[in-house]
């Protein structure tokens, strides 16, 4: 990487990497450790799969708005006035407030309790979908939107902060990648879903896109109360664990441990926000948000230009997201087994480029072809995202290191995302060019800068190989 050498000097104290402390595990401990972790994970996974799965169906399900029903004229933009350049608008406010609001929210998990302020994240954006169901023009729209990126905003950085407290920096990823994959379920469920609520059209005298949101919302307030009420906080509170296995847990994590007693420093967020390298990783997943999101918002209307309609193309959404769900878990596994973050987020980002740029260069008619490339993208622009998320919190040490890092980079992802949700316009249908043109340019520039970080991670590795100091996750 080209500014190697001065990120390096700018990097503090507080980020160097400190020497291992000398934590002795006998032999006895390595099976114990195995069924403790094997036990967080039956408590820990499926919620926050399931919190996960309802929060990103919430946000994205107004894509499958916008054109459910079109063909009685019932949709979303024909019953509330909406124009294209609205939509857009209501689909941008979501992802400013999303920015806002999330390494904020980070900071109050901390300070409130995880079970306390993710339930009441879940509630509150679960009130909100109900919400727009019983909208009836562009401001009430845009006024929910708003508050529903401000509410789903500390959903999955808290959830990645929340794991810290849990599990070791080499365990993180393809945990991460379980819920996260729950992004990829919801395309899939949430196409399925559309498909069928759909047929609830003119039922009690609400359209099919009302049903969508009033049958996606209820359930999401009924999960935060649980999880307000159920969802252990940290390991030294959790009455499932004996006293043993509370110890245990504190010797596996070592001096990577974050506890409910750690509190939030402001000389450590100052030393986080004036570090350079940190920067780096945001710019990385400023990047892959803008696939994230057009894909999220725009699939079914880019499946529309694929010569299908009205709820047929909420059922092509199916398999580009089913075919995701498990390339991104593998590369998670992936990315633990061998403990390396970069390589698998430079290639999954790579895939995702030329898949775009081959989708801009075919011909309009090319329907078997186009739908091909944009599963392979879907796979690319998903596959990368755990190993990302999971590498900007193994290289730092603190609490409100890990707390800011993690909050900062993905709310760094709201300003690509709202590129994203711009790059498809109505003018350029069926094929999108501009739109696939846009999203291979800033995979390939996602590419670039992972590889670049890997690159200056290995090479102060090597100069601190021997030490006994802490290697760097590259």
């Amino acid at each position: 990487m080209a500014a190697s050498d001065n990120l390096e000097a700018d990097l503090d104290s507080k980020h160097q990497p400190h020497h291992t402390e000398d934590v002795q595990v006998n032999p006895d401990e390595v099976e114990a450790e195995k069924r403790l972790v094997r036990k967080i994970d039956k408590r820990l996974l499926l919620p926050t799969a399931i919190i996960y799965l309802l929060c990103y169906l919430d946000r994205s399900n107004i894509g499958n708005a916008r054109i459910m029903n079109s063909t009685t004229e019932d949709t979303l933009m024909d019953t509330n006035n909406i124009s294209n350049h609205q939509y857009t608008i209501a689909m941008m406010v979501f992802l400013v407030a999303y920015s806002l609001f999330e390494a904020p929210s980070n900071l109050a998990l901390k300070q409130f309790y995880p079970h306390r302020w993710l339930g009441f994240l879940v509630v509150a954006f679960g009130a909100l979908c109900t919400g727009i169901g019983f909208t009836h023009n562009f401001a009430e729209i845009a006024a929910l939107r708003f508050f529903l990126g401000a509410a789903e905003a500390g959903v999955f950085p808290g959830m990645i902060f929340y794991f810290t407290f849990w599990y070791k920096a080499e365990e993180r990823a393809i945990r991460i990648a379980i819920f996260l994959c729950s992004a990829t379920l919801s395309g899939a469920f949430g196409g399925a879903i559309a498909y069928g609520v759909g047929q609830l059209n003119g039922n009690h005298g609400l359209e099919g896109w009302r049903w969508l949101f009033i049958i996606e919302g209820i359930p999401s307030i009924a999960v935060g109360i649980l999880v307000f009420f159920f969802l252990p906080s940290y390991p030294e509170k959790a009455g499932w664990l004996t006293a043993e296995e509370k110890e245990l847990q504190v010797r596996r994590l070592g001096a990577s441990r974050s506890s409910g007693e750690d509190t939030i420093n402001w000389p450590d967020a100052k030393d986080t926000l004036c570090s350079p390298r940190l920067y780096m990783h945001y710019l990385t997943y400023l990047t892959v948000g803008t696939g994230v999101a057009s894909l999220a918002y725009f699939s079914p209307t880019i499946i529309e230009g694929l010569g299908y309609s009205d709820l047929q193309a909420q059922l092509f959404t199916v398999p580009p997201y089913g075919i995701a769900y498990p390339i991104t878990l593998a590369l998670a596994w992936l990315s633990d087994r061998f403990k390396t973050r970069g390589i698998i987020a430079t290639c999954s980002s790579a895939a995702a480029a030329m898949a775009f740029i081959v989708q801009a260069s075919l011909p309009a008619d090319a329907y078997i072809a186009r739908y091909i490339f944009l599963i392979i993208a879907t796979c690319g622009v998903f596959g990368g995202l755990p190993s990302l998320n999971a590498w900007v919190g193994d290289n730092v040490r603190t609490t409100t290191a890990s707390s800011l890092t993690i909050g900062l980079n993905i709310a760094f992802s709201g300003p690509g995302q709202i590129i994203g949700v711009w790059i498809y316009r109505a003018q350029d249908a069926p094929a999108y060019r501009l739109g696939h043109g846009i999203n291979a340019g800033m995979s390939a520039i996602s590419a670039s800068l992972a590889l670049g970080l890997t690159i200056y991670y290995r090479r102060l590795n090597r100069k601190i190989r021997g030490t006994g100091e802490t290697p760097w996750v590259a």
